[in-house]
């Protein structure tokens, strides 16, 4: 693993823990986005592995679809959490009228916990022991 992979996979799993901790302060809106965040900096890394950046966040989703998914290293559930959360990053980000809802922050956080350990596995598999 690169120097910059291992960095962005440690970001995300500071992000995940900074995501419960305001989960559990009741600050969901945040929480949401953090998680999002842990997910995005692990698809980074990973297409990292690759030569590959963006600077779009949904450039980067879609090369991780592309690359990782598509390709069977990834499975579709993990697509689908890194957009979802993607999309509900964006309302939680972005929005202020409402509160954001604390069962779909932990549901995103949920999703989230399975992507660095995932990222690392594969990094590692990818450039050997």
């Amino acid at each position: 693993m690169t120097p910059d992979a291992v960095s962005l996979v440690a970001k995300g799993r500071r992000s995940l823990a900074g995501a419960s901790l305001l989960h559990a302060k009741g600050d969901h809106d945040f929480a949401a986005s953090r998680a999002y965040y842990a997910m995005f900096y692990v698809a980074q890394a990973l297409l990292l592995s690759r030569g590959l950046t963006f600077s779009k966040h949904s450039a980067v989703i879609a090369a991780f679809g592309r690359e990782f998914v598509k390709s069977g290293e990834f499975g579709p559930e993990h697509y689908a959490a890194l957009r979802t959360a993607f999309d509900q990053r964006n309302v939680s980000h972005y929005g202020y009228s409402t509160a954001f809802p604390e069962n779909a922050a932990q549901e995103i956080i949920k999703r989230g916990e399975a992507f660095p350990s995932a990222g690392e596995a594969c990094l590692r598999n990818r450039s050997g022991p």
